[in-house]
């Protein structure tokens, strides 16, 4: 009987923890990587401010800590055309289809000790992820039509 019970606890305790894909991707995003371009799906020219904070051209270049461990970050802006310096956010990776492979990525900002001012996040589709790549993509909508962002990092 206790081995019964040992196995239902041993097999509940597996099945809540993160997926193996979630748990490889927390080692491949863990560091440092750097922000180099923002494209859209659409061509023009177009007003963008990214995660409620600044513009396109001040994330680009932009610098980027991720902490797995804990689930924290911390992006430096770096443009001195910009309002610069070290913002701090949590992070989590959801996945969405075990078939395919395709998750989520979950970003609040907070503070520096991680209390979120307004308890906003943003939903961004971790299209691409290797040893020294990342994309992003967040969809958003403009005059009901989707208008894609994609967020290219190196490491």
């Amino acid at each position: 009987m206790k081995r019964i019970i040992l196995l239902l606890i041993t097999v509940t305790l597996m099945s809540c923890g993160a997926s193996k894909t979630v748990r490889d991707s927390k080692k491949t995003i863990k560091g440092d990587w750097t922000l180099n371009t923002i494209d859209y799906s659409a061509l023009g020219t177009f007003n963008v401010t990214l995660l409620n904070d600044v513009s396109k051209e001040c994330f680009e270049g932009s610098t980027w800590k991720f902490i797995p461990n804990n689930n924290t970050g911390i992006y430096t802006i770096n443009n001195s055309n910009c309002l610069t310096g070290e913002r701090h956010f949590v992070f989590t990776i959801q996945e969405v289809d075990a078939q395919t492979g395709l998750y989520d990525f979950l970003l609040k900002p907070t503070n520096e000790k991680g209390k979120s001012e307004t308890n906003q996040g943003f939903r961004l589709k971790l299209k691409a992820l290797s040893e020294t790549q990342m994309q992003w993509q967040q969809t958003v909508y403009v005059d009901g039509k989707p208008f894609i962002i994609n967020l290219n990092f190196t490491k």
